[in-house]
């Protein structure tokens, strides 16, 4: 049974799947072919609350980098696009994961940047 990943924050980006990468802390086992469950919610369900599958992703790829690599562009700008936000900047893009997504982190965090394609 594939494993389940949350989209939270980008719910419409994969309902209307214009999101094609994602960054996550830890994942360091993912490989290139490996199925994952999109999902809106997975941990801090309440009770009665269920798992509600969005779709089914195939990893393309799976790599570490810093969040800093993300500043540089224009690859930041792209990857930005990539992960479901066109119009923010790299920079831009790392402040709101700092913020929302882990608020203790910087920079020179190590992330494993997922690449994925929809499976239909």
């Amino acid at each position: 049974m594939p494993r389940n990943i949350s989209f939270s924050l980008t719910t419409e980006q994969i309902r209307n799947r214009t999101k094609t990468v994602t960054r996550r802390l830890g994942w360091k086992k993912l490989k290139a072919g490996d199925v994952l469950n999109a999902c809106v919610k997975c941990m801090g369900l309440k009770p009665g609350e269920k798992i509600e599958r969005i779709c089914q992703i195939r990893v393309v790829s799976a790599k570490q980098e810093t969040l800093l690599e993300m500043c540089k562009e224009p690859y930041g700008v792209n990857e930005a696009r990539r992960e479901g936000f066109p119009g923010k900047t790299g920079r831009e893009f790392v402040e709101m994961f700092c913020e929302h997504i882990r608020p203790l982190y910087g920079v020179a965090t190590d992330v494993t940047r997922i690449e994925f394609e929809y499976i239909e």
